[in-house]
């Protein structure tokens, strides 16, 4: 794939990763950047490929999910980031 030289920063693959690679794609393609997704805590409403599983159906079960770890998907997860700031700022400590 040919990449602009501007947008180097929108891809990362750390081949080396005892994990690696952790979903099932073109292991070359994985965008490890959002190795642990910034999307989760947005729930159901994530855009990604996710279950509910558990005992209660309440543990959000990513595994089959792509969406962060693909390149086309890095403005996608960026524009997401006033929502997470969002539910951040609700929380109290």
């Amino acid at each position: 794939m040919d990449i602009p030289a501007t947008e180097h920063y929108k891809f990362f693959n750390h081949s080396a990763c005892e994990f690696y690679p952790c979903h099932d794609m073109p292991a070359d393609e994985l965008n490890c950047l959002f190795c642990f997704c910034p999307l989760y805590c947005l729930g159901p409403e994530c855009g990604g490929n996710f279950r509910y599983v558990g005992e209660d159906g309440d543990i959000k079960d990513c595994s089959a999910c792509t969406l962060p770890h693909r390149r086309e998907n890095y403005d996608y997860v960026m524009r997401q980031f006033e929502r997470v700031k969002d539910i951040a700022s609700r929380r109290t400590t």
